[in-house]
């Protein structure tokens, strides 16, 4: 699968925990179409947030999904808890696979970054230079990145499960320290950089 869409609901305060399990309920019904990735709800950053990824195999699939999922109102039936909802859609980049589902986290940090008009093309060939020797087996893997094809563009978002925070400090630090990141030539095509630290539903494929 190349085709991904990244669904945000912001809830009330405290709804959360309901909210989940609501969305666990309605996923189970055999219309509701694409393949679930990942389902997190946010730890660090803007809270009350519930992301929820899922693939594709082609467009027509995404788009049937969405039109379903927008004329049948009931937005996994928690409706009366969301403040704000948010769709995206998003394409793999091309040279990268997501991991497969299990336990990679339990910390899943959602990094967005918009770019500069022209930023797309760089920054993937610099990741694709960049993330074999990144994702080397004394740092961490990469869940996979993607780059938008609506709303503020061009952005991408890259997703990368860790063990425990200080994993993620450590290894961030380590990485840079022996020059294997960020990729060449990335920081020029950069406008904004947004992250937000997530922890898995207990039914999210990935934990």
């Amino acid at each position: 699968m190349r085709l991904f869409e990244l669904i945000t609901f912001t809830v009330r305060v405290r709804t959360v925990a309901q909210a989940l399990a609501r969305v666990e309920t309605a996923l189970q019904d055999p219309q509701v179409g694409g393949v679930l990735m990942g389902c997190w709800a946010s730890e660090i950053g803007q809270l009350n947030q519930i992301s929820l990824l899922r693939g594709y195999g082609d467009e027509q699939q995404r788009q049937a999904e969405r039109e379903r999922f927008l004329l049948d109102g009931q937005a996994f039936g928690i409706n009366e808890f969301i403040t704000d909802l948010r769709i995206e859609n998003y394409t793999l980049f091309p040279f990268l696979e997501p991991l497969s589902a299990g336990r990679h986290g339990p910390f899943y940090e959602l990094r967005v970054y918009d770019l500069v008009s022209s930023g797309l093309q760089p920054t993937l060939v610099g990741w694709k230079k960049a993330i074999e020797a990144r994702t080397a087996e004394q740092y961490s893997p990469v869940y996979a990145a993607f780059y938008a094809t609506d709303g503020s563009l061009p952005r991408y978002l890259h997703i990368w499960p860790w063990a425990t925070l200080e994993q993620r400090l450590q290894v961030r630090t380590q990485a840079v320290a022996d020059g294997v990141w960020p990729p060449e030539n990335s920081g020029p095509q950069l406008r904004d950089m947004a992250s937000t630290i997530y922890l898995p539903a207990n039914f999210s494929p990935l934990q």
